[in-house]
């Protein structure tokens, strides 16, 4: 059985690791404005989510803190 992430958990996951929305913006070197719109939408454009799954990297382990499919799902479905 899969699991079902909200639309917008993802994103708001991302957005709470940075700090806030200027912190993931500093980040992936976009406007606040950009971010605030991707919380919105519920999800960020595709051409940003492995931009946001590497910026959020645990520093110990060098796995991601919110991953791919948490911030699209419909586009990085569950491997099996």
């Amino acid at each position: 059985m899969r699991k079902r992430i909200r639309k917008a958990a993802g994103i708001k996951k991302a957005v709470s690791i940075a700090g806030g929305q200027s912190g993931l913006a500093q980040m992936l070197k976009v406007t606040p404005q950009a971010v605030q719109q991707w919380e919105k939408n519920g999800k960020p454009p595709a051409e940003r989510v492995l931009d946001i799954e590497n910026a959020l990297l645990d520093p110990d382990t060098s796995k991601p803190r919110v991953t791919r499919h948490e911030l699209r799902p419909d586009l990085y479905p569950v491997e099996a």
